[in-house]
């Protein structure tokens, strides 16, 4: 049944539905500026069941890519200030930008996205504009939440340069660590050396991209198609470490060997070998239809008798919104980390399920003290607990935590949860107003069985990768880890609109996100960017920029590395007249 903000559809259970996949609905929000960050934002709350009204006002001062100023909630203090949310470009970095291309420049994206090719290069996407966009509708659900749950009216303040700052926190983490490693060359990229490979080419001209995670199917695959056993070995380093290094050079030979056989051998091969392999499709290529949601939000229950309808109180001078609420998350590589990370980062408290021994990510070099500084990038600040989840033991132990949680994350392939016991369904007799929230890799986008949901199978066959393509170049998925971040951008704003629509309800909430459904908001945009009309912002590489006083406010440093700080700020709102 589809139900709108509005219908006439009656009865309590439909009314809740309502409110779960249109949380905000009833909020009206006035929006002043225009650029693409405030645009998506724009898109993201009148989804969320909002209504913008953009009055042609300009932005206030320190908000010069837009301002959205809430103008009435049914759930708000009469008489009171109401929450609003400013977008600059610099932010608190101290270095002038006036736009995308200031920001990849003087951030450090067009750094790590060069990396591969061998020299600075700009996204053909607006990408830290992108991300920008989900943080600021994120800060303004999330303020709004704080409302709901009696707290103070807040103002926050985000900015383009945090949003990249954020997305490249990993990257700034590993390049902090590494300063004695040797050298790069000129402007801290790697040498061009053979060139980039994936994607690969097959005999009959279709580019394609392969994932796998085991060194034992990498063999077999490249052993089916013909390649000498050394370039196989040789290869599978680099191929292994490419999330982390925005970097992959592979041996000549194997890209030689894939020139050979035809596509449909090298499809045979990959499902021999347990290997998923994709084309590298067009940038128009045809997309399944987006969920009506973009969250896919739907009640998990109806409103549990005896359970509270609110979320535990916030006291009125707190200034994170999501302080005293616990999310369980159990997630691996970045996507599923990195949006527990944006929800500690708003106020929550994380605790990780992870396995006996800890998430081997914790391991891996280099190192920031006895951890991994890839890791902590992702992961600081939250808690952990072991757990084997194949045991009876562990998924006990698991069941006992959630059971006090207010939100379940995990990032689990298909199947996993059931496998489990810990499935939205076994988990919500026991916590009806659970907030469960699935980070995935396709969704819907592709039938079962689905390929792996990593990154660059995302970029290639979405159609992503051949929109960073420049006239004459051949398209080729990003490495720096696009839809990964984005994703779990996507995924934290997800939590925050279901945790509105479970205190607004009191239902538990289901919310359900995907790779690809960061792809699709990247391909929504117009291809290409803008060409610079006057000179844009120096390139800076992530260790000198670490080094810059200019970006003291925003980035943490410790003894072992630097990392991101929250990309957001919040203090108490003027007004909501003073705001106008």
């Amino acid at each position: 049944m589809d139900v709108r903000p509005g219908s006439r559809a009656a009865g309590r259970s439909v009314a809740e539905r309502e409110i779960v996949a249109w949380p905000l609905a009833g909020v009206v929000v006035r929006a002043r500026g225009e650029s693409v960050a405030l645009r998506v934002a724009v898109q993201r709350l009148c989804a969320l069941g909002c209504e913008v009204r953009f009055d042609g006002a300009p932005p206030p001062d320190g908000a010069p890519a837009g301002w959205l100023g809430v103008a009435s909630a049914p759930f708000g203090r009469p008489g009171e200030a109401l929450p609003e949310c400013g977008i600059g470009w610099s932010g608190p970095v101290g270095v002038p930008m006036a736009d995308e291309r200031d920001v990849q420049a003087a951030c450090g994206i067009a750094h790590v996205h060069g990396r591969a090719t061998g020299g600075p290069r700009t996204l053909r996407l607006d990408y830290a504009s992108v991300c920008a966009g989900v943080l600021t509708a994120q800060a303004l659900t999330a303020v709004l939440l704080a409302l709901l749950r009696g707290g103070p009216a807040l103002a926050a303040r985000t900015s383009v340069a945090q949003a990249a700052l954020l997305a490249l926190t990993q990257y700034i983490a590993v390049a902090t660590c590494e300063r004695s490693d040797p050298p790069l060359s000129a402007g801290g990229m790697p040498s061009r050396g053979e060139g980039r490979v994936p994607p690969f080419r097959s005999a009959d001209g279709v580019r394609f991209e392969i994932e796998t995670f085991d060194a034992e199917c990498w063999r077999r695959f490249w052993d089916l198609l013909g390649a000498e056993p050394r370039a196989a070995a040789a290869g599978w380093p680099p191929f292994q470490q490419r999330f982390a290094t925005a970097t992959c050079t592979l041996p000549s030979g194997l890209g030689r060997t894939a020139a050979v056989a035809g596509y449909r051998d090298v499809v045979a091969a990959a499902a021999d070998a347990g290997v998923s392999v994709l084309p590298v499709r067009d940038a128009d290529a045809p997309l399944a239809p987006p969920p009506t949601s973009p969250w896919r939000l739907r009640a998990l229950t109806e409103a549990a008798a005896g359970e509270p309808a609110g979320l535990p109180p916030l006291a009125r001078d707190a200034l994170s919104p999501l302080f005293g609420l616990l999310v369980v998350e159990s997630t691996n590589r970045v996507q599923g980390p990195l949006a527990g990370h944006v929800l500690g980062l708003l106020g929550a408290d994380v605790i990780r399920l992870e396995p006996p021994g800890g998430d081997p990510l914790r391991g891996v070099p280099p190192m920031a003290g006895p951890t991994s500084a890839r890791f902590l990038a992702l992961n600081r600040g939250k808690r952990a607990l072991e757990a084997d989840l194949k045991s009876g033991a562990g998924r006990r132990a698991a069941l006992r935590l959630i059971a006090c949680a207010h939100v379940f994350l995990h990032n689990w392939p298909p199947g996993r949860a059931c496998s489990y016991g810990l499935d939205h369904d076994d988990l919500a007799p026991m916590r009806p107003s659970l907030v469960y929230a699935q980070a995935g890799g396709w969704a819907e986008a592709l039938p079962p069985p689905q390929p792996m949901g990593t990154d660059y199978l995302v970029q290639a066959y979405s159609g992503v990768a051949a929109r960073l393509a420049g006239p004459g170049e051949q398209p080729a998925p990003s490495l720096m880890t696009l839809t990964d971040v984005l994703g779990a951008l996507i995924s934290a704003e997800a939590v925050v609109a279901a945790l509105v629509a479970r205190a607004r309800t009191g239902a538990g909430v289901r919310a359900g996100t995907a790779l690809m459904d960061a792809a699709r908001l990247l391909r929504a945009g117009p291809p290409g960017m803008a060409p610079a009309s006057r000179e844009t912002a120096p390139v800076t590489d992530l260790a000198a920029m670490a080094d810059d006083p200019a970006f003291d406010r925003v980035l943490d440093r410790t003894p072992q590395a630097a990392y991101s700080r929250a990309p957001w700020t919040f203090v108490p709102a003027p007004r909501h007249e003073e705001a106008l």
